[in-house]
This record gives structure tokens, sequence and C-alpha cells, in this order.
């Protein structure tokens, strides 16, 4: 029985199923900013912030300078994303996203920590730990920008 526990272990911590989980934890966590980013923009464009966005920085989350943040915020939500799903600069884009989590988490929505935020900062740990492995433009380069 413990050998084929022991098989078992040895074909799901292999190098191929790291990389499929690393690839869907990728893409996990990029959806997550993706689908929010295209909120803020105006249909129809890729970049054009929305008024309402800057309504929602100002009097929902509080934010200095709702303009500035919002445009931030909407740029950013656009840009890691891209960079994680072709995992280049894997551990760079998923530190982006944890540090817009815990943004979020301190200063936006406090109350969110167990119901959502953990689950985006345990994403964004295990790509900034591992890198985003064998599918990502990453390993084509050598690891040098992971």
């Amino acid at each position: 029985m413990m050998n084929l526990i022991k098989k078992a272990i040895g074909l799901v911590s292999g190098a191929f199923p790291e990389a499929i989980a690393l690839l869907f934890a990728r893409v996990a966590l990029a959806g997550i900013f993706w689908r929010s980013a295209r909120t803020k923009v105006e249909d129809g464009s890729f970049l054009t912030m929305k008024e309402l966005t800057v309504d929602l920085f100002r009097d929902e989350y509080g934010m200095p300078f709702p303009e500035i943040t919002g445009l931030i915020a909407t740029y950013a939500e656009h840009f890691f994303p891209i960079l994680l799903v072709l995992g280049l600069a894997t551990r760079f884009g998923a530190a982006g996203l944890l540090v817009m989590t815990l943004v979020i988490q301190f200063f936006v929505y406090p109350e969110a920590w167990w119901s959502v935020h953990i689950v985006w900062v345990a994403l964004a740990a295990i790509l900034i730990t591992r890198g985003g492995g064998l599918f990502s433009v990453d390993r084509l380069f050598g690891n040098k920008f992971g």
C-alpha cells in the first residue's frame, strides 16, 4: 500500500503536473483582475476609463486623487494579468497583483479577507515563490524575467 501511495505522489509531484497547476494559478488570478479592469473602461475601448470609475474610487473606495488612482488601478489591472497569462515576468506580475490585493483588503474592503482576498493572496504567493512554470515565456528566457 505504501508503494502505491509513493507512486501516486511521484506522479502528481513531477514537473508536468506542477506546470499545469501553475498555468491554472496564473490564468485564475489574471482572470479575476482582468474582469475587474474591463468594468472600469468604456465599452468598445481598450483603456478609456469610464467617468463612473472616478466616482467609484472617490465615493465608494475613498481613495485620494481618484482620477489618478483610478487610472493607475485600471492600467495595472490590464497590464499584470497579461503578464501572468503569458507567463512573462510572472513573479513581478503576481507581486503587483498581491500589492493591489493588500490595498483592497486594508483600505477598501477589510471584511472580505476570508471570503475572497485570502484566495487571491494564496494564488499570488504561489506564483511569486514558484514562478510561471514550464508553460511560460519566462521559461523560454531561462527564468531571467521570472
